[in-house]
């Protein structure tokens, strides 16, 4: 009698649960009732504008 050996997750599976795993993990942060905040920009000025997005740019910069 043969011995079957024990099952490993083989890159198909992997993909399948990703595949699955991927759209639920949207749509929970899509439910999860957060408002994004808009900015006021104003256009006619030349210097760069003081936002949340600039602000976390210059987070990841620094050395």
């Amino acid at each position: 009698m043969k011995e079957t050996p024990e099952k490993s997750a083989s890159r198909r599976d992997f993909l399948k649960l990703a595949s699955v795993s991927a759209p639920a993990a949207v749509a929970a942060v899509a439910v999860s009732g957060t408002q994004a905040e808009a900015s006021v920009v104003d256009p006619s000025s030349d210097r760069m504008q003081d936002t949340e997005h600039t602000r976390a740019y210059f987070e990841t910069a620094r050395f």
